[in-house]
């Protein structure tokens, strides 16, 4: 199991990193903000571990630049106490709250409670909208029980989708996690695979219920359905 580590705290950073190995983890490590986006999106960890007082960019927009595209739990590991702080980051997407000065047992304790969570999660990876059912596990998708033919292309785009429900998934996520950093500004490829999964999987592609375009940001799926614009 891969675990992202990101402090700017050179101390702390390397206890962690040892006693983790230790334990039998993969530790990937980062010392601030954008290091942890860069680290999280090249290594795909099973955890991250976040300080919130990260140097170029802060832990709470890391969290919610991580959410955008991955479900992996997220420990928040810092120095701020207060509940506001705390508050802040469980809303933006992190599943734990740990504060500094910590014991290294009850930090082991939370991944493993985390681990054991994401687990158990993602046991029936299936999703359901409309007439269409995504099995995840499987990689495949049917439509009023037959069977829709997905690119390999038009798969990970609804992939990524789907397994945010409800959340923005900006096209510079999108576009990096499928293309690559140099395609990030080709936003044409995101519009004509998400218009061919329109074709396929909305009852009016003109005006898609659940593949849902946030203008000039990215996409958004509703697995229950809202009014929106095939943009």
């Amino acid at each position: 199991m891969r675990i992202l580590v990101a402090d700017d705290d050179p101390q702390i950073l390397r206890a962690l990193r040892i006693t983790l190995a230790v334990q039998g983890y993969d530790v990937v490590t980062a010392t601030s903000g954008p290091q942890a986006i860069t680290a999280a999106i090249d290594h795909r960890p099973d955890v991250l571990m976040l300080d919130l007082g990260m140097p170029g960019l802060d832990g709470v927009d890391v969290i919610h630049a991580v959410r955008g595209w991955s479900e992996a739990p997220i420990l928040v590991v810092s120095g701020r106490t207060g509940a506001a702080d705390k508050v802040e980051a469980l809303d933006a997407g992190a599943d734990d709250y740990v504060t500094k000065p910590f014991s290294i047992e009850e930090v082991l304790a939370r991944i493993r409670a985390l681990t054991r969570r994401a687990t158990h999660e993602d046991a029936t990876p299936v999703v359901r909208f409309g007439d269409v059912t995504v099995d995840l596990s499987a990689r495949t998708v049917l439509r009023d029980g037959a069977h829709v033919r997905l690119t390999p292309t038009e798969w990970q785009v609804l992939e990524r989708l789907v397994r945010n429900p409800g959340r923005l998934v900006t096209r510079h996520t999108l576009l990096t996690e499928i293309w690559g950093s140099q395609h990030v500004t080709d936003t044409g490829y995101l519009r004509l695979y998400v218009a061919q999964l329109r074709k396929k999987l909305e009852p009016v592609p003109a005006h898609p219920r659940h593949l849902l375009t946030e203008a000039g940001m990215g996409y958004r799926f509703e697995p229950d359905g809202a009014v929106g614009t095939a943009g």
